[in-house]
């Protein structure tokens, strides 16, 4: 799970994909190269396994100049001007007062990323990237307009560039793993400002196997300050050891959990012997910080070059449709399923345009069809005022869209049918639940 890279190896030659975990606290980069085993993450600091790169930008005084990350902090201290909580602000899109200069926070984030980027020219030739995917704490669709927009200032030119929540790279990471890990639960302890629980469960008993994860805060198990006094540090640890140690045993109380991983710098103390002894009882155990990143690059991986793995499972997160979506069609004569949107994919990337000819009637039925539950329905739309024409004349535009992680959105135009039959100019808007 955990590697470095450092300065003495070589440069990759073939295609990479590229996964980028950003958050307000800190950010990483990751790197699957054609042909390797397994992803590779970026160290911030040549030759260690330090991989996280402070999300701060810093200005020099009176000088267009910025420094980026590590360099940032270190600048701050002698007098540069630090811009931090990069990603909040760039979401609430307020402007940012540096020095009586107003700057966009989109460019900051932008210009952030853009140096980290720069960390892996001694191992990615730019040109050789061949899609990129952005990770974050919680994705939504403002967050998506956000990063769209760093995309642009970037100027990447990658076959595919997307997003998706630390829950789905999580997903992504498991099932790229030996299956003996994640046969029975899998426990992420997420440990920074406060604890955070994420919870991998696979049904086995459907096709595709479906894999629900359970995610959890608890805000009261918060980062702790430890005492300059030794006594009284080894007092603080102990007491916090013990706390811990029961919210661990309210976590893994009637689960079924046999792997666990433990993220986050709130591990780096020595503080959790207790702790560890009941986490270890019966179970694997991992620590690092770097997972996040690695699953977002094995999940871009599978959108241009779907694995095995990522054929046989489908994840239902809160942001994942949890329905297939497709027309009964006629083709070559025979009665065919035609596949519109497929369940497991983010609700904000779902949308399709597509013709089909209806041969009679005024009516389409659309198939929705429950993943988790196999439930089978049909959601009609009557095309009132659709001209009367010959059978197999009328060719229609069907445009769909979620609107919600629930409902779907669909815009109908009759386009008529060629030279032969002119367009009507109508056009049905509608709507319903998948």
């Amino acid at each position: 799970m955990f590697n470095s890279v450092d300065k003495d190896k070589k440069l990759n030659t073939g295609k990479v994909v590229i996964g980028f975990d950003l958050s307000d606290s800190f950010s990483q980069i990751s790197f699957y190269a054609e042909g390797a085993d397994e992803p590779e993450t970026v160290s911030a600091v040549a030759g260690t396994e330090v991989y996280n790169i402070p999300t701060v930008l810093a200005k020099r005084p009176n000088v267009g100049q910025w420094f980026y990350g590590r360099e940032a902090l270190t600048y701050a201290k002698n007098g540069g001007i630090l811009v931090d909580n990069l990603l909040t602000k760039a979401r609430e899109g307020e402007e940012v007062i540096v020095e009586s200069d107003a700057y966009d926070p989109v460019a900051l984030l932008t210009l952030f990323i853009k140096r980290s980027l720069s960390m892996l020219t001694l191992r990615v030739s730019a040109k050789n990237i061949e899609a990129f995917m952005f990770t974050v704490d919680k994705l939504d669709q403002r967050l998506v307009e956000v990063l769209s927009r760093v995309v642009t200032g970037l100027s990447l030119k990658c076959r595919q560039i997307t997003y998706q929540s630390h829950v789905e790279s999580f997903y992504h990471y498991m099932i790229h793993q030996p299956e003996d890990l994640w046969r029975s639960k899998v426990l992420i302890l997420e440990y920074n400002n406060y604890l955070k629980s994420l919870r991998f469960e696979a049904s086995h008993n459907t096709t595709p196997e479906v894999v629900l994860i359970n995610t959890e805060e608890y805000t009261d198990i918060r980062k702790m300050t430890w005492s300059e006094d030794e006594r009284t540090r080894d007092l603080q640890k102990s007491k916090f050891d013990e706390t811990f140690k029961d919210t661990c045993e309210r976590i893994l109380d009637n689960n079924d959990v046999r792997t666990v991983y433990l993220l986050g710098d709130g591990f780096k103390e020595d503080w959790a012997d207790e702790s560890l002894k009941l986490l270890c009882d019966g179970r694997r155990v991992f620590q690092g910080n770097n997972l996040y990143s690695k699953g977002a690059c094995y999940a871009v991986m599978d959108k241009i070059n779907p694995s095995a793995e990522s054929k046989r499972f489908v994840y239902l997160g809160e942001d994942k449709l949890k329905s297939n979506v497709g027309l009964k069609v006629l083709r070559r004569g025979e009665d065919s399923y035609y596949a519109i949107l497929d369940a497991g994919n983010s609700w904000f990337d779902a949308k399709r345009s597509f013709d089909i000819i209806l041969d009679e009637g005024n009516e389409i039925t659309f198939t929705v069809t429950s993943v988790a539950g196999g439930l089978i329905s049909g959601r009609t739309i009557v095309l009132d005022g659709l001209p009367d024409r010959p059978m197999g004349t009328t060719r229609l535009n069907v445009q769909v869209e979620m609107t919600s992680v629930s409902e779907l959105s669909v815009r109908i135009e009759d386009m008529g049918f060629g030279m032969i039959i002119n367009k009507s100019g109508k056009v049905w808007n509608s709507s319903f639940k998948v």
